[in-house]
């Protein structure tokens, strides 16, 4: 499992990363962002593969 926090210029920025890591892994997404300079949002990666994967 690990933790990411995607820090961005906007909301749409910050989810169409946690898209491009949705394609890869499963993901517990965020649904709203943090405002501060910029936007930030923390999803959750499971990094375990299925063998052969």
């Amino acid at each position: 499992m690990a933790v990411v926090e995607v820090a961005a210029a906007d909301d749409a920025t910050a989810f169409a990363v946690q898209d491009l890591l949705a394609a890869n892994y499963a993901i517990a997404p965020g649904d709203r962002t943090v405002r501060e300079p910029g936007v930030r949002l923390r999803c959750f990666l499971d990094l375990r593969r299925e063998p052969g994967s």
